[in-house]
């Protein structure tokens, strides 16, 4: 049976239903497709796609997000590829549409997660499951929302998430909403991804600088670093899948940040 779905770009997508031959080119949400129940129908990956581990070894691995190996997705013959307009370039999946349905998500705050894991749901024909992960999802963050509130976490806070050059997250991000959920106010106000300074990080008035684990693997030392820059803000590392990856993660994320927040009491 033929169905027809409208993406998150406003492109309809016309796919065999339920889909048997899957390709998720999106770390968050080849994470979300094996939590939805898929198993078999996930043939192909990308290296970045390591959660779950175990699922991760036995699939084919199709580049990264970025580069992707069109002529192995061609030949591997799938019925949909699932991906994102940020994660994936855009002649990658304008080259791939061409051969098969491709299914874009487009995502910059949890409520757009949320829809993303629906709609997801609704395309691999795995609707309850999804709906009962949005469930946990909406508790969790509420409760979250709530206790920074309590609590009066108010912080003004920088996201870090490469180095050399310095790039922040900025307005108009996932990132931005996320730490608006925790209590924090992003003082990057520039959009998307800014490149910045330590001088400039120096005047941006923070009393908190959050270090990623990825795609910048920031460690101990860069705290260091950081802190000689900017003496009157707190540095911390920070688990970049916790902040950043969409999908199922947000489920492991609630309580990351149960804890997380613990600190900024």
């Amino acid at each position: 049976m033929q169905k027809t779905f409208t993406d998150q770009m406003g492109r309809e997508v016309t796919i065999n239903f339920p889909p048997k031959r899957i390709v998720s080119v999106v770390p968050s949400q080849t994470e979300l497709l094996f939590d939805l129940g898929l198993d078999t129908e996930i043939i192909g990956l990308t290296k970045f796609c390591i959660h779950p581990i175990e699922k991760f070894a036995a699939r084919t691995k199709v580049g990264g997000t970025k580069k992707l190996n069109i002529d192995l997705i061609k030949d591997l013959k799938p019925d949909l590829i699932i991906g994102n307009k940020e994660e994936n370039t855009q002649s990658d999946i304008e080259e791939l549409e061409v051969y098969c349905p491709v299914w874009m998500s487009d995502i910059f705050t949890l409520d757009d997660a949320m829809k993303t894991i629906g709609q997801i749901g609704e395309l691999v024909d795995r609707e309850p499951e999804a709906a009962y992960l949005n469930h946990l999802i909406s508790a969790g963050f509420n409760d979250l929302k709530m206790l920074a509130a309590q609590h009066r976490i108010d912080k003004k806070v920088a996201y870090l998430i490469w180095r050399k050059p310095y790039m922040a997250a900025g307005k108009n991000t996932f990132l931005d909403n996320i730490l608006l959920s925790n209590g924090m106010t992003n003082v990057i106000t520039r959009q998307r991804y800014p490149e910045l300074t330590l001088e400039q990080l120096k005047t941006a008035n923070c009393e908190l600088i959050l270090l990623s684990s990825e795609p910048y693997p920031f460690a101990e030392k860069h705290i260091k670093e950081i802190q000689a820059a900017v003496p009157h803000a707190k540095v911390m590392l920070v688990d970049g899948e916790m902040f950043s990856w969409y999908g199922s993660r947000l489920v492991k994320a609630v309580q990351y940040f149960f804890e997380f927040q613990k600190q900024l009491y």
